[in-house]
This record gives structure tokens, C-alpha cells and sequence, in this order.
């Protein structure tokens, strides 16, 4: 594998816990990753907007791996349109920095407003240039979620523009296709999970005495906890523990946490329903170790991350075949495909579940091996890398010693 010089742009903050961010994050460490630890090597460097004018310009993220953070804008966190008024600094502030010894081999912007301003420099510099997109206009506007007006149409130039794309799952991939991106400028690269923090062994939350069902949503109101608090009426020795939202302090003033305790106490399980707010990151190993399942129930959008964290960690997924756990689960082995909006017939399948311990057992051992195998950072970036050698031209070859400098040599 060759070793190159990377560019990561994105408008993630690193220091925050978003999905997005962590993505870019463990793939920069993960692609400098030494060869002789069996990563590629690769001399990457992420490039973000500053976000807080204390920040060091220049941090590093590990041996190899650094954070160059650029002046495009206010530095303080922007909301998606004004993010897009500082499209032109992005770039201005990437053309500056990619100039002389700095200029990297290729370019890997993740997002489609850090893909705009990272589009038009490498396409002027002749870098190659990668897009992952991170979701799509569609899917956010199939979930109800506000879409900027321009969105869509970009995605597909961007798509269009690129020499590779790197979609997250292959209903993702297909996606993009009917866009119009070329096939075979396409590639399934899904994200990656921490395998050394998610596993099973280690301390767990505790527990009730009930077989505890977890629900970790993106948003608490995407309608998948909704369905699990109506799933627990046929489940009467279970227990439900829904995270995310709010901080816990904040839970008794949310609308969504208000709507679900309603609900609960209507359907008389609200004994057996815990909202434990945001989680820490810390916290979530022990937290998903605690349960027996997690439910991924979202129609629209479930969230591909935590279910293969659950994974690694020995909890099987019971989920809609939606994005991404279409593909990470495999219905049956790891976790099981079910369909979305049917609590009842949901509910009668997760008794039948709870109750076959054999089944559990079986598909606890096969998640962690999937999580492990398919998902670990290691091979996520070994497949990246491989992924950048197919847009890199060749090395040019040494040129062959002359034969009399040869036996001069050897003389």
C-alpha cells in the first residue's frame, strides 16, 4: 500500500461528540496509523473552520495525524445557511494552505458544504478528489427534517464532480446512482466503530432484574421510541430505557419526553419506561452493555452507529431495514429485521425473542464477530486507503542503473 499525503476537510468541530465529527476523527487516526501496527501510514491532516478564537491553529490528533484549523468566518459555531455565506473563505483559507510542501495527494471532504469549498480548489490544483456525504437531502426531508432549498441539487454536481464516492450503505449508493453519480465512480464504506472501547467485556449499568430493551434515537420524537413504549405493552417482565434528547436535568421541560410519558402512563407501562437523557460518551459502553436488545425502530432514519456499537459490544439489534442497518444488521444472525410502524407485531416477536435465550446467545457471539471483522476502524481505513489508490496515477517507476554503472558497483 502506497503511503500518501491526505487532506480531511469537513466543518465538524473535533473537539465535539457529534457523529460527524467522530467520524473524521478516528478515520484521521486510523489512516496514520503506522504499517508496522498494521495501519497504512498515511500523513493526514483535517482541515475545519475555526470554531472558538482561543483554539490552536495546529493540534495534533495522533503520530501522524494532525488538526489545522482555518479562519473562514466568525469563529464561533454557524447554523447551515451561514455556513454556506462562508463557502468562498473555506476555500480561499484550503487554497492557502495547500500551497507548496502542504499540497496533499488527495483530497476527502466529508459533507456536502465542506465538499463545495474543497471541490473547487482540488479541481484547480488537480488533486484528486473524494466525497462522503454523510446523509443525504432526501433521507432528511423523508424524516420531516427542514432541507436547505440547495442541498439536493448540489449533492448530485458534487457527486458528479468527484472522482470517488464513498457511500455510507448501499441503499445510500443506489441513492446516488438515480442522482446521476457514475457507478463506477461509487464504493460502500460504512462508518467504523471503536472495537477496543465497544465490547463485552467490562462494566455494565445497572439493572432492575428485568431483560432491560434499549432505545438510543437520533431524535426522541423520529417516531422509533414511540413505538417501542407501544412494542412494551406485549412485553410485560421487560423493561425500556430510552436515551438521547436533553441533558437529564432538562428532561421534565421536553415536549418529545412529554409526549412519550403521556403515552407510557396511557398504555400503563410508564412503571417500567426510564428516559435517561444524553448519555456520555464514556457512559455508552456500560450502558449498552446493560441491556439485552436494542430496538432501532425509527421508519425513516435509524441510527447505523449505535447499532453497531450495540453489536461490538454483544447486544443483538432488533431494527427497520432502513440505511444503514439494512446492511449492518443480517436479520437472523446479528439482530433481526423488522417493519417499522407495527408495534404490536414488534412487541410479539421481542417476547418470542426474550424468551429463547439459545437464539440470544447465538446472535450475541455473531454481532460482536461482525462488529469486529466488517466494522473496526482498522479495516474501515484499509479500505479507504485502498479506496484513494484507485483516483492516485501510478508511481513513476525507478529508473534501471546503467550497465556499467552497475558493475562498477559491484567491483
Amino acid at each position: 500500500m502506497r503511503r500518501h499525503t491526505v487532506a480531511l476537510v469537513t466543518l465538524a468541530d473535533l473537539a465535539g461528540v457529534t457523529t460527524p465529527a467522530v467520524r473524521v476523527r478516528e478515520l484521521a487516526r486510523s489512516l496514520a496509523r503506522p504499517a508496522a501496527e498494521g495501519g497504512p501510514g498515511h500523513r493526514v491532516t483535517v482541515y475545519t473552520r475555526r470554531q472558538d478564537p482561543a483554539a490552536r491553529s495546529r493540534s495534533r490528533l495522533t503520530s501522524g495525524a494532525a488538526l489545522r484549523l482555518l479562519d473562514a468566518g466568525p469563529a464561533a459555531p454557524l447554523e447551515e445557511n451561514a455556513e454556506l455565506d462562508h463557502v468562498g473563505d473555506l476555500a480561499d483559507a484550503l487554497r492557502r494552505a495547500w500551497t507548496g510542501a502542504a499540497r496533499p495527494d488527495v483530497v476527502h471532504a466529508h459533507g456536502w458544504i465542506a465538499g463545495m469549498a474543497a471541490c473547487a480548489v482540488a479541481r484547480e490544483l488537480e488533486i484528486p478528489f473524494v466525497l462522503s456525504y454523510h446523509g443525504l437531502a432526501a433521507g432528511e426531508r423523508r424524516a420531516g427534517r427542514p432541507v436547505h432549498p440547495a442541498r439536493m441539487r448540489m449533492e448530485a454536481t458534487l457527486g458528479k464532480s468527484a472522482a470517488l464516492v464513498l457511500a455510507a450503505h448501499a441503499a445510500e449508493a443506489e441513492a446516488l446512482a438515480r442522482m446521476g453519480v457514475p457507478r463506477t465512480a461509487l464504493r460502500v464504506l460504512p462508518l467504523g466503530v471503536d472495537d477496543e472501547r465497544f465490547t463485552p467485556e467490562g462494566p455494565a449499568a445497572p439493572r432492575r432484574g428485568r431483560p432491560r430493551l434499549l432505545v438510543l434515537p437520533r431524535r426522541l420524537d423520529d417516531g422509533g421510541a414511540e413505538d417501542a413504549i407501544r412494542a412494551l405493552v406485549h412485553l410485560p417482565d421487560a423493561e425500556l430505557v430510552i436515551a438521547g434528547g436533553p441533558e437529564a436535568e432538562e428532561l421534565g421541560t421536553d415536549p418529545a419526553v412529554h409526549h412519550l410519558t403521556l403515552l407510557a402512563k396511557e398504555l400503563h407501562v410508564a412503571d417500567r419506561v426510564e428516559f435517561a437523557g444524553a448519555v456520555a460518551p464514556r457512559a455508552l459502553p456500560k450502558l449498552l452493555r446493560s441491556a439485552r436488545l436494542l430496538l432501532n425502530l425509527s421508519p425513516t432514519l435509524p441510527v447505523p452507529e449505535t447499532a453497531v456499537a450495540a453489536m461490538a459490544c454483544g447486544v443483538p439489534v432488533v431494527t427497520t431495514p432502513a440505511g444503514a442497518n439494512a446492511d449492518s444488521v443480517l436479520s437472523g444472525i446479528t439482530g433481526l429485521h423488522v417493519p417499522a410502524s407495527r408495534p404490536a407485531a414488534v412487541g410479539r416477536t421481542l417476547r418470542r425473542l426474550l424468551a429463547d435465550e439459545t437464539t440470544l446467545h447465538g446472535w450475541s457471539i455473531a454481532a460482536v464477530d461482525r462488529a469486529r471483522s466488517r466494522y473496526g476502524w482498522g479495516r474501515i481505513a484499509a479500505e479507504t486507503a485502498r479506496a484513494y489508490d484507485r483516483v492516485l496515477p501510478e508511481p513513476e517507476p525507478e529508473p534501471e542503473a546503467e550497465p556499467e554503472l552497475v558493475e562498477a558497483l559491484a567491483s
